[in-house]
């Protein structure tokens, strides 16, 4: 389990749990493979539901890359995540939420 209070999440690749975080540099990255113009463009797609798998694993890459991670987006798209696309899914909205509020 991730330490939430610095917006980590934990995601399982291959067999072996790793930490994401989104931080600044990590968001700005994820804008720009997303062309978002805005952070809040980029959560809309998000909350709205109207995001791709490909979304999906620029989010996820970012979160890993941001907390120490060097693999790419190609590394992510042929490794197995633990719990599958919907467990990547609620992870990923996890640790969005965690980007922009305090944990419960």
């Amino acid at each position: 389990m991730g330490n939430p209070y610095r917006g980590e999440v934990m995601l399982m690749v291959d067999g072996q749990e790793l930490p994401m975080r989104l931080t600044l540099g990590a968001l700005a990255e994820l804008e720009a493979s997303l062309e978002c113009g805005s952070l809040s463009a980029l959560v809309e797609r998000f909350e709205s539901g109207a995001f791709s798998a490909r979304d999906l694993i620029a989010l996820l890459t970012a979160g890993l890359r941001g907390a120490g991670w060097s693999g790419a987006a190609g590394d992510l798209a042929k490794a197995e995540v633990g719990g599958g696309p919907i467990e990547a899914a609620r992870l990923a909205g996890r640790l969005l939420k965690l980007a922009f509020s305090l944990p419960e």
